[in-house]
């Protein structure tokens, strides 16, 4: 008896669309990854997208729009695991670096003045769990592909994989790279989420935290460590919240208030 294929759907918020071209640039695994699930809604890789039912639900990007909520709201419902796909989705991406209504109020109406939009009304930009519930995470900006293949080979096999609780500077140290903090530079690896191999730092660039981060991070830790390092608060608050999204939110509230 042939096991029924999982229903899967990949969807596209507010983003780059990275994510979704990672997936069709496993050029030699697409056929079998075609192949091993019924793909019902892809709307990057075919026209004849179906919006019923699904095992699997794959979104990439952040919400910044009232339709964006209505058209996540209606995946949740359909779908009976979703998986926040990237950044955008699982910290709100660049664009919620912040998360300040009153900043976001003002530099919008900077760009668009008083227009009134009638296709759909823009909100501040947010993860896709500010609004459903998210069952797994897939981080990156964007995703890998051995990530990505990793994680499609286990959902199939009914296993599907952990977030990583280890910081880039678990892999860094097995890759024998010398610290960037000791040198003075830097870097995010001790309270960025591990993945990606350490690449940046193994070709002497620090880590930007461009995987998003650590829910189990010392910040406080690292940010004192930045400033002994010479470097001013702004300065850190900026590269800490450029690939953090609305996540660590909070403890930039708690630095402000220590700052004043």
């Amino acid at each position: 008896m042939n096991q029924e294929k999982l229903k899967i759907g990949i969807y596209e918020l507010t983003g780059c669309a990275g994510d979704a071209l990672l997936i069709l640039d496993c050029e030699k695994e697409l056929i079998d990854i075609f192949n091993a699930v019924d793909i019902q809604s892809f709307l990057m890789a075919k026209s004849d997208n179906i919006e019923g039912e699904l095992d699997v639900a794959l979104v990439e990007g952040s919400v910044t729009t009232e339709k964006e909520i209505e058209e996540l709201k209606d995946i949740r419902k359909r779908a009976k695991l979703v998986v926040a796909l990237g950044l955008c989705a699982t910290v709100g991406g660049i664009q919620a670096r912040f998360g300040d209504r009153e900043e976001w109020e003002e530099n919008y109406k900077k760009v668009y003045g008083d227009i009134d939009m009638t296709h759909t009304r823009p909100v501040q930009s947010k993860p896709i769990d500010e609004y459903i519930e998210v069952d797994y995470y897939l981080p990156g900006c964007p995703i890998e592909k051995e990530q990505f293949l990793n994680f499609f080979t286990r959902f199939l096999k009914g296993n599907p994989p952990e977030k990583s609780q280890n910081p880039v500077c678990v892999t860094c140290k097995y890759n024998e790279n010398d610290c960037l903090l000791k040198k003075g530079v830097l870097c995010l690896g001790p309270v960025t989420s591990d993945g990606c191999g350490s690449i940046c730092i193994n070709h002497n660039l620090p880590c930007i935290g461009c995987w998003g981060p650590l829910d189990v991070a010392n910040r406080t830790a690292e940010f004192y460590l930045l400033q002994e390092k010479g470097y001013d608060v702004e300065e850190i608050k900026k590269k800490m919240a450029n690939f953090s999204g609305t996540k660590i939110a909070e403890f930039f509230k708690k630095v402000g208030k220590e700052k004043r």
